[in-house]
C-alpha cells in the first residue's frame, strides 16, 4: 500500500477533457484535498481508498476522472451500450443522492460541450436497487446505463442474472461508497465475494475506488477493498492500492456539556435529589443549542431516546412542525419528508439515532448536539462531521452528559476525537454461511472445479484463510451429503462430486438463491397502522407489544397514539394528542464502548490518580486547582464539569484506595439484601471484549463450584453473582488459573452453546446459508415459523462434527458479537503480569461502581427507584470519607 501523491491544479486541469475543465472553473474554480489527490490516479486507473471528511468533495474526487474518461469516449464515438462504472451504497438513500449529484454537472457539462462543439453528452446514470420496478429493469436492459448505482445485495444479483450480466463483462471500475459500514460486517464479506467473481467474470482488470469519512487502519481497508492476488511464488497478497488521507482537511469542534452538577457534598445532601434530577436541566441545555442555531441535528443512542427527546422538544420550543424524528422504525416516507425539510432549510432541529449518522446529503447544518457518550470517537466524528456541511466551515457539535461515567468517556472520546484517533475496524472474518450462499451462486452460472472456487474466493479478503476442508463441508452441506436434513426439510441445492472435484446447480433453485441474497438477518417487528383513516405509520419490536393494553398511549415518529387491538403482527392505533405517553422499549440498542476508546479511558483514569498524588505533594490542600486547569485546558471542561470529575476521582480513591485503568483489575465486592455476594470487576477493554470475559468467568466459576453465576455489564467493568460463602480471592486465584488465553474459546463455546443467543444467531446463519427459508414459491415465511425450522435443525447439526453453519455461528459469536482476540489479548496480559489484579475488600460499593449495582437492580424497580438507589450509595460512600478519611486523596 502505497501513500497518493497531491497534484497540481495545473496537472488535473491538463489531464481534463477541455470543456469539462472550462465547466469546472465556472462553477467550482479549484480543487479540494481529496480530489487533488485522486482524480489523477483514478484517471490512470489506479486503485485507491479515499478518507475524507463529509462535505469535501469525496464524490467528484471519485467520478470526476470517470466521468472524464466516458466524455472522451463519447466524443471519440467509442462509448458502448455496457456499464463502465459500478457504484455500490450500503443504503438506498445514498445512491439516490449520489445520482441527482451527478445529473446536475453532467446536464451542465453537456451545455458546456453543446456550447463550443454543438455535441451532446450521452452519459446514462440509472439506479438499480430492490426498490426498482420491472419496468425500469426492462428499460436497463435494453439500454444500459454506463454508470450503475447499487448495494452490495443487487450487485450480487445483477452478477447472476443471465441477461443484464453481460452488460457488465467489460466493466472497468467500481466504486464502494461508506466503505466502514462494510468492512467489518458480513455484508463486507459478502459483497467481498461478490467482487471477486466480478473479476473473474470481467475482461478488465477492475479499478477499486473506496470512499469514507472515518475509518481505520487504513491498510487493512484498503486490503479489503481491493482483494488479493497471487505473486510470483504464488502466495496471496493484496493487490496495489493507493491511500489518500485527507481526513485532517476540515476542523473540528467539539465540546463536552454537562446539563448541571452532578456531585454534592455530604452538608447538601438535603438538596441532592434536585441536584441530581437533571432530566429537565439536560434537555433545558439541548433547547438552548437548537434556539441559538438555524438547524441543529439531536444524536441519541437509542430509537426511544430519539422519540423521547423529540417529544419533550416539540413542548419545550413549540414549534412542533419545525422539530423532526429520524430512525429506523418509521416508515420510508416519514424518513425521507425530515430528510427533506433539512435540504430544504426548513427544519429547526431533527431527532435521530444512527440513521442519519451516513453520508446522505442533508444539506447544510450549523450544529450536532450528542446526548451521552456515542462509545466510539469514529462514531463522534462522524455525527458532529454532519455539521458544516463544507470545508471552509468548521464541523461543531457538543456532547450532552447523563452521568459521571458518561462525563469521563465523553471527555476522553472528545479530545480522541480531536486528535484523530480512530477505533480501529476489525475486518469481517471468514463468514461460511456466506460462502454457501455465493456457492450457490457460483453453481448457477456452470459447472466448477473446487479448487478454480477455492482460487477465487481466497483472492477476497476476509477469506484469504480459508482451508480447502472448510470450503468442502460447505459443499457437502450444500448438496445433501448429510441426508438426515431431509427430515426437517433441507433439500440439496447444487450436485457435488467430490472425487473428481466438480460441482453444478440444481435445478430449480435459481428463485431461492434470488429470493435470499444478502446478509441482514430478518426480525420480528410488529407493524403499527392507524386504522382510520388506514395508513401506515411505523414499526414496534413484539416485546413491546406484549406490554400493551387497549387503550395505552405510546410515543412514534414524535407524535403520540392510543393502542386499540393487535391482529397477529399489525397494531392498530389511533391518533391521541395532548395525554402523557408511555415511551417504547426497544430491545438491544444500546451501544457498546470500543475497545480503543475504553483503553483511553484507562489511560486518562491512570493519568488522573498521577496528577493528583503529584498535585498533593506539591500543592497540598490547592491540589484540586492545578488538576481542574489541567482538565479545562486539554479537555476543554466547563469549571463545574471539571470539579465533579475531580470530586468523582476523589472520593473513589479516598474510598478504595485505588484507580482500576487499562492496566490495573480492581476487583470489590459486597453482600446483597438477599445474602448473595456480588463481585465487582471495573475493567477498561470495551463492552463486546467484556461481554465475553464475563461470560467466561462465570462459566468457570460455575463449573469449579456447581453454582449458578449471573452476569451484570457495562462499559466500565461486570458483576458476578455468587452465593455467599465464595472466597473472593480464591475464586480471583482460580480464575486466574481456569481461564487462559489459550483455553478461553473453547470455554466462551462450552458457555454459549445452549443460550437464546446461540439459537437466534443459528438462525440468522441458517437463512444464510439457505438452510433455512425466507421465502418460498412467492410466499414469505415468517420469522416465528423460521425460528421453528431453525430449532429443530439445530437439534439435528448439533450431532454432525464441524457442522459448516454451526462452526459459523460460533465464529459470528465470538467474533461479531463477543470480541476474542482482544480477549485472548487481555489475559495474555494478565498472563505475562501487564495487567494487574487487585483484589479490594469494601463494606459497601464505591463510586466507580454505582451505575453497575444501579444496572443489576434495573429490571425490578422504576427509575425514579434507581436515582434513589445511586443517591443511597453515594450517601454511605460520603459518611463512610467524613467519618476516617482526610480532605486530600490517600496516596
Amino acid at each position: 500500500m502505497q501513500k497518493a501523491r497531491e497534484y497540481s491544479e495545473e496537472e488535473i486541469y491538463g489531464m481534463l477533457e477541455p470543456y469539462i475543465a472550462e465547466w469546472f472553473r465556472r462553477k467550482y474554480g479549484h480543487f479540494t484535498p481529496p480530489q487533488r489527490y485522486a482524480i489523477v490516479e483514478i484517471a490512470k486507473k489506479r486503485n485507491i481508498l479515499i478518507c475524507a471528511p463529509t462535505g469535501s468533495g469525496k464524490t467528484f474526487a471519485c467520478f470526476l476522472g470517470i466521468l472524464n474518461y466516458l466524455c472522451r469516449l463519447n466524443a471519440s464515438g467509442k462509448l458502448e451500450d455496457r456499464v463502465y462504472c459500478l457504484y455500490i451504497s450500503p443504503l438506498k438513500a445514498l445512491g439516490n443522492d449520489i445520482r441527482r449529484n451527478l445529473e446536475e454537472p453532467l446536464r451542465e457539462i453537456s451545455e458546456v460541450l453543446r456550447e463550443r462543439q454543438g455535441v451532446e453528452l450521452g452519459i446514462r446514470i440509472a439506479v438499480r436497487t430492490g426498490d426498482t420496478t420491472q419496468a425500469e429493469r426492462q428499460k436497463m436492459l435494453k439500454k444500459p446505463p454506463h454508470i450503475l448505482i447499487t448495494t452490495p445485495e443487487t450487485a450480487a444479483i445483477v452478477l447472476n442474472a443471465p441477461k443484464f450480466r453481460e452488460h457488465l463483462r467489460k466493466l472497468e471500475f467500481v466504486v464502494v461508497d461508506e466503505i466502514h459500514e462494510l468492512a467489518d460486517s458480513k455484508r463486507g464479506a459478502h459483497l467481498s465475494i461478490t467482487l471477486e467473481r466480478l473479476q473473474h467474470f470481467c475482461e478488465n482488470e477492475l479499478v477499486r475506488i473506496g470512499m469514507s469519512a472515518t475509518i481505520s487502519p487504513l491498510e487493512e481497508v484498503a486490503a479489503f477493498l481491493v482483494g488479493c492476488e497471487n505473486d510470483e511464488r504464488g502466495e496471496l497478497k493484496p493487490r496495489p492500492c493507493l491511500i489518500a488521507d485527507v481526513s485532517f482537511a476540515k476542523k473540528l469542534d467539539v465540546r463536552v456539556v454537562s446539563p448541571g452538577s452532578f456531585s454534592f457534598s455530604p452538608q447538601e445532601s438535603a438538596e441532592a435529589e434536585d441536584a441530581w434530577d437533571l432530566t429537565s436541566a439536560l434537555y433545558e441545555r439541548v433547547r438552548e443549542f437548537v434556539e441559538k442555531h438555524r438547524s441543529t441535528l439531536v444524536f441519541t443512542n437509542t430509537r426511544s431516546g430519539a422519540e423521547r427527546v423529540s417529544y419533550k422538544l416539540k413542548r419545550l420550543l413549540d414549534c412542533g412542525e419545525d422539530v423532526g424524528t429520524h430512525h429506523s422504525s418509521l416508515s420510508r416516507e416519514v424518513r425521507l419528508a425530515v430528510e427533506e425539510g433539512l435540504k430544504a432549510g426548513r427544519m429547526k432541529a431533527v431527532v435521530c439515532s444512527s440513521s442519519l449518522e451516513l453520508g446522505i446529503d442533508i444539506g447544510a447544518l450549523d450544529f450536532c448536539v450528542l446526548i451521552g457518550s456515542p462509545k466510539s470517537s469514529t462514531r463522534l466524528i462522524q455525527r458532529v462531521g454532519r455539521s458544516g456541511h463544507s470545508l471552509k466551515r468548521t464541523a461543531k457539535g457538543c456532547l450532552v452528559v447523563t452521568d459521571l461515567d458518561d462525563l469521563v468517556e465523553c471527555a476522553v472520546l472528545a479530545k480522541r476525537a480531536s486528535e484523530r484517533k480512530l477505533d480501529r475496524v476489525q475486518i469481517v472474518g471468514c463468514a461460511l454461511d456466506v460462502l454457501a450462499q455465493h456457492l450457490v451462486g457460483f453453481a448457477l452460472e456452470r459447472k466448477w472445479s473446487v479448487e478454480e472456487v477455492f482460487n477465487i474466493v481466497r483472492k477476497a479478503c476476509p477469506y484469504r484463510y480459508l482451508r480447502k476442508e472448510q470450503l468442502i463441508s460447505v459443499l457437502r452441506y450444500l448438496s445433501g451429503k448429510y441426508s438426515e436434513l431431509e427430515s426437517v426439510k433441507v433439500y440439496p441445492k447444487i450436485w457435488f462430486d467430490e472425487k473428481e472435484g466438480v460441482f453444478g446447480r440444481k435445478k430449480n433453485v435459481r428463485g431461492i438463491y434470488m429470493a435470499h441474497i444478502g446478509t441482514i438477518p430478518s426480525e420480528s417487528s410488529v407493524q403499527v397502522y392507524q386504522k382510520s383513516p388506514r395508513k401506515w405509520i411505523g414499526e414496534i419490536d413484539e416485546p413491546f407489544l406484549e406490554r400493551l393494553e387497549r387503550g395505552d398511549i405510546f410515543v412514534l415518529g414524535g407524535k403520540t397514539y392510543k393502542f386499540l387491538h393487535a391482529d397477529g403482527l399489525r397494531a392498530f392505533v389511533e391518533p391521541c394528542e395532548g395525554l402523557p405517553p408511555t415511551i417504547p422499549s426497544w430491545v438491544g440498542e444500546m451501544l457498546p464502548l470500543e475497545y480503543d476508546s475504553a483503553l483511553d479511558v484507562g489511560r486518562f483514569r491512570a493519568e488522573m490518580e498521577r496528577r493528583m498524588e503529584d498535585a498533593a505533594n506539591k500543592h497540598g490542600k490547592n491540589w484540586r486547582n492545578a488538576v481542574k486547569s489541567w482538565l479545562k485546558r486539554e479537555y476543554r471542561l466547563e469549571d463545574e464539569a471539571a470539579e465533579d470529575i475531580i470530586a468523582y476521582f476523589e472520593r473513589q480513591k479516598m474510598f478504595l484506595g485505588v484507580i482500576p485503568t487499562h492496566k490495573r483489575i480492581v476487583v470489590e465486592h459486597f453482600t446483597d439484601d438477599l445474602h448473595r455476594k456480588n463481585i465487582i470487576f471495573h475493567a477498561l477493554f470495551g463492552r463486546r471484549t467484556l461481554d465475553a470475559l464475563s461470560r467466561a468467568f462465570a462459566f468457570a466459576l460455575s463449573r469449579k463450584f456447581n453454582m449458578n453465576v449471573s452476569v451484570t455489564l457495562n462499559d466500565n467493568g461486570f458483576i458476578l453473582r455468587v452465593p455467599r460463602e465464595i472466597s473472593v480471592r480464591d475464586a480471583v486465584e482460580m480464575l486466574k488459573k481456569e481461564v487462559r488465553s489459550e483455553n478461553v474459546e473453547e470455554l466462551l463455546r462450552k458457555s454459549v452453546q445452549n443460550t437464546e443467543l446461540f439459537k437466534r444467531r443459528f438462525r440468522h446463519c441458517a437463512v444464510r446459508g439457505l438452510m433455512v427459508l425466507r421465502q418460498y414459491k412467492g410466499f414469505d415465511i415468517g420469522v416465528g415459523k423460521q425460528q421453528r425450522s431453525s430449532s429443530s435443525i439445530l437439534e439435528i447439526v448439533r450431532k454432525i462434527e464441524g457442522f459448516p453453519i454451526v462452526e459459523e455461528t460460533f465464529r459470528e459469536i465470538l467474533e461479531e458479537v463477543f470480541d476474542i482476540e482482544h480477549v485472548k489479548e487481555v489475559l495474555q496480559g494478565i498472563e505475562r503480569g501487564e495487567i494487574e489484579i487487585k483484589v479490594v475488600e469494601t463494606p459497601f460499593p464505591s463510586p466507580f461502581a454505582h451505575n453497575l449495582v444501579a444496572l443489576q437492580a434495573s429490571d425490578v424497580i422504576l427509575m425514579e427507584s434507581r436515582r434513589e438507589l445511586l443517591l443511597q450509595l453515594h450517601r454511605k460512600v460520603l459518611e463512610y470519607i467524613k467519618g476516617g478519611a482526610e480532605s486530600s486523596p490517600k496516596i
